[in-house]
């Protein structure tokens, strides 16, 4: 079969490889559609939990094909969603209910084999049928799950004020989600006008366009939205200098969470007095674990909108473009589709 493989020093290429036979306890899926993510650019580079070389592609959407030893369902012919991450629960974090954390921890197309490819072979239990749900918003179904970890990690109180740095798919995601979760108000801020324009429509209160090399200019402008500062702000850019921005703009007694993914190696200045004096409480959101479900259910529910989120779909002869995507800030989301 046809496959993307990265491998060191950055490279990538468009490779035939076997085609994987479904072990004991898994499905083979035939591919419909694998959601391009900022994560695949961390990867081909070697960073996060890259295992190189790597057929890459966590966000995938796929067809039962054929059953491993053991399975009769979901049946050949379903066509499901995929909860990438494996969890051997039996080291320390899974044994004290911390699995995301998991001392073995498998996340496919990170360090085990992903959906850039014509097949895949995944766990069973970790297929979620769509239902006949809309492609393009089951295909949303794996960044939606990490914006309902998202969401539990925050604990937002009903009533809260709220700030969304970033418009890109997940930013776009959580906010809807944070608003559908009893958030008197969320305000979006990115650079990209088209996107925040589409935010707009898919039901944000409001948004402040941002200078993407210069975002405390917009300081003067968030602060008159919120004089005491908001009671949660959530970063979903990466960025060190957006998350400077957003302690300075949490409300006393507030939560910042951090949400984007930054460089391993980024450093941001923060004032521990600052935390100590205003109580402030600074949470991270690291991918997703059992949340899969819930994030396909609320997608079934309309309860988060997807329309206009996915911007262009790609294949193997131009996944290139794919790639690029990621930097070109007219796009918001591109997804590959193996038979394109």
């Amino acid at each position: 079969m046809k496959a993307v493989v990265f491998r060191e020093g950055a490279r990538w290429a468009v490779e035939d490889v076997p085609k994987p036979v479904p072990a004991e306890g898994e499905v083979l899926l035939e591919v419909i559609r694998t959601g391009v993510c900022g994560t695949d650019e961390h990867l081909l580079h070697g960073g996060f939990i890259a295992k190189l070389p790597l057929i890459p592609g966590h966000e995938i959407l796929g067809r039962v094909v054929e059953h491993g030893p053991g399975v009769t369902s979901p049946a050949v012919g379903t066509v499901v969603v995929v909860d990438n991450t494996i969890h051997c629960g039996h080291c320390d974090p899974c044994l004290t209910g911390r699995a995301l954390f998991c001392e073995n921890f498998v996340s496919l197309g990170c360090n085990a084999p992903g959906g850039f490819a014509e097949y895949v072979a995944v766990q069973a239990a970790k297929t979620f049928d769509t239902d006949g749900m809309d492609l393009t918003t089951a295909g949303l179904a794996e960044p939606t799950a990490c914006a309902v970890h998202g969401a539990d990690m925050l604990a937002l109180r009903p009533g809260s004020d709220v700030l969304v740095f970033g418009a890109g798919p997940t930013g776009l995601i959580l906010a809807q989600l944070l608003r559908a979760s009893g958030a008197s108000r969320v305000v979006v801020a990115a650079p990209t006008a088209s996107k925040l324009e589409l935010a707009r429509e898919l039901g944000i209160d409001e948004t402040v366009q941002l200078d993407r090399n210069d975002p405390d200019a917009a300081e003067d402008t968030l602060r008159a939205l919120a004089p005491k500062g908001f009671d949660a702000v959530v970063e979903a850019t990466g960025s060190t200098a957006v998350f400077e921005l957003a302690v300075r703009l949490t409300a006393t007694g507030g939560t910042v969470l951090v949400y984007g993914l930054a460089g391993e190696d980024a450093t941001a200045k923060v004032f521990p007095y600052e935390i100590f004096a205003r109580e402030l409480t600074i949470k991270g959101s690291y991918a997703q674990a059992f949340t899969m479900k819930r994030a396909v259910d609320i997608l079934k529910s309309g309860a988060i909108r997807t329309e206009g989120i996915v911007t262009e779909v790609v294949g193997f002869e131009d996944f290139e473009r794919g790639l690029a995507n990621l930097h070109d800030s007219s796009q918001i989301k591109t997804v590959f589709e193996p038979q394109k």
